[in-house]
């Protein structure tokens, strides 16, 4: 009688396990694939001065430290948002079809609910887009950094104040749920606009599709290829892939470490989020207050 598969693999497993121990490893080789690791590891820290500087050709570098950087806090404010205010709100599609449905179904007060939230996300966006706008016009370095600094300041209201805050009615909702609403649609455009709709961080539909795409012209096979050269080769866009492979992965490591934080620490657990934006935002903010000082220190002629 054959062996059962996991036996199989159990059995497979041990030997590729034994075959990569015995391999003989140089010292050199060793040193070289750790500082190879090293080095990757600190291209994705968002520490680049121009992170939330947008110029004619964004590198990809740049982008995937904002993607995994944003796309965390989203992750961590949207599961750990879940657990506080029982609604998941930056899923605009859901909050969509749950106003269908209830208006549908009679329920007035939880359809206009359902829409509300939507409306919040939109007004987030709204706001975000008024402040880029005026930092643009006004030529701020920070116009993007402006947006994040009132983000975390909203988020460190509902880490202190979201207890108390969840008893207030705002129209239909919640201060915490228009709180939250509101700061995700800030958030996704921000990130939507710096890095020219490339990268979104609030909701994973299309993050998915797009990577499902990918593998897709990436596992394909293309047979005639060498026989007729007039045929156009399907190739797959591997850095949009790894761009988005990371974009869920961030978001899902965020997700675990929000619902795992308010579950041991409550509301509380949106400040050290807080603290992450402020900190990205610093430097742009720095840069253009010491222009400004500089500027009304030059004596007038």
């Amino acid at each position: 009688m054959n062996p059962s598969p996991p036996r199989r693999l159990l059995r497979l497993a041990r030997r590729k396990t034994t075959r990569l121990l015995q391999t003989h490893v140089e010292l050199e080789d060793l040193q070289r694939g750790i500082e190879k690791t090293i080095d990757r590891t600190l291209d994705l820290m968002p520490l680049d001065s121009r992170l939330l500087v947008r110029h004619g050709n964004r590198s990809q570098r740049l982008n995937r430290q904002l993607a995994w950087s944003l796309a965390f806090v989203a992750g961590a404010v949207n599961a750990g948002g879940f657990l506080a205010v029982q609604t998941y709100t930056s899923h605009v599609s859901g909050a969509v079809s749950r106003a269908a449905d209830e208006l549908t179904m009679g329920n007035r007060v939880l359809g206009l609910a359902a829409l509300s939230i939507v409306a919040c996300f939109a007004a987030g966006a709204f706001c975000a887009s008024l402040l880029i706008s005026f930092g643009r016009r006004h030529r701020f370095r920070s116009h993007y950094a402006l947006s994040l600094v009132i983000e975390a300041a909203l988020l460190m209201v509902f880490g202190f104040m979201g207890y108390r805050l969840q008893y207030v009615q705002h129209f239909l909702l919640p201060v915490t749920v228009v709180l939250l609403a509101f700061i995700m649609g800030m958030h996704n455009s921000v990130v939507t606009t710096i890095s020219a709709a490339e990268v979104r961080t609030t909701h994973m539909t299309g993050i998915v599709t797009d990577i499902g795409l990918e593998l897709g012209r990436l596992f394909y096979f293309n047979r005639d290829r060498d026989k007729d050269r007039k045929v156009k080769v399907i190739l797959a866009n591997r850095n949009k892939l790894k761009l988005h492979g990371l974009i869920l992965v961030a978001f899902f490591g965020g997700g675990l470490v929000g619902a795992i934080s308010f579950k041991h620490i409550g509301f509380k657990m949106t400040v050290p989020l807080a603290a992450f934006l402020f900190f990205l935002a610093l430097r742009p903010i720095v840069h253009d207050v010491r222009a400004r000082t500089r500027l009304f220190r030059q004596p007038s002629v």
